[in-house]
């Protein structure tokens, strides 16, 4: 929030200075006036007051317009650094699981992304090495489950994570990054629930 406290100081100041600047000019117009006559410097002075009333109020206008668009701006871009960084911090972790919470997570999505056809599954060489005993017999029967049949294929693909699915000598990329890339704006909404849109708790942890 150190920002927008900036930001919010800077108006102020400007707002300050440019008011001391309308009323020591309109001061400096008195004062020769005054010297030409008593009754017309009067008059003439109330005009000035009048103008430079306006001018401040027009400017504080203007500046708390700026000053508001600024601190939406603001605001919004923090939201939005924060959204991503959790979403980040959601795939690192997920990346780092241990291989019984990863492999775990692997098999739901096989059941999302397998076809009712014939493919290929391809691992990076990291996972082929720490792939649970079994997990072949479950890639087969998730693909089975969708109408399809997967074989896993020992030659490593060049990813960091997740698979690579081929059919028909099409691949489908289904890595970890792939899939959150693909899913940008539905995990931005849901961090953007999560975090700023939730009722409030009471103190006593009653909503």
């Amino acid at each position: 929030m150190a920002g927008l406290d900036k930001i919010i100081d800077q108006i102020a100041a400007d707002a300050k200075a440019y008011e001391a600047q309308v009323i020591s000019k309109a001061k400096r117009k008195a004062q020769v006036i005054l010297k030409e006559g008593q009754d017309q410097a009067e008059a003439l002075c109330m005009k000035i007051a009048e103008k430079s009333r306006g001018d401040i109020k027009s400017y504080h206008e203007r500046v708390t317009s700026s000053g508001d668009f600024q601190r939406r701006t603001a605001i919004l871009e923090a939201k939005q650094e924060v959204i991503a960084q959790v979403i980040k911090k959601a795939y690192e972790l997920l990346a780092a699981e241990e291989p019984e919470e990863y492999f775990a997570f692997i098999e739901k999505m096989l059941h999302k992304f397998a076809l009712p056809k014939e493919g290929q599954i391809y691992f990076s060489q990291k996972d082929l090495s720490r792939m649970p005993q079994g997990f072949e017999e479950t890639i087969r029967n998730a693909a089975l489950t969708n109408g399809g049949t997967l074989t896993l294929m020992q030659e490593p693909k060049a990813i960091e994570n997740g698979f690579v699915l081929v059919y028909g000598g099409i691949e489908e990329n289904c890595t970890l990054k792939a899939v959150f890339d693909a899913r940008k704006e539905i995990l931005q909404d849901k961090a953007n629930e999560l975090l700023f849109l939730q009722e409030p708790k009471a103190a006593d942890g009653s909503s």
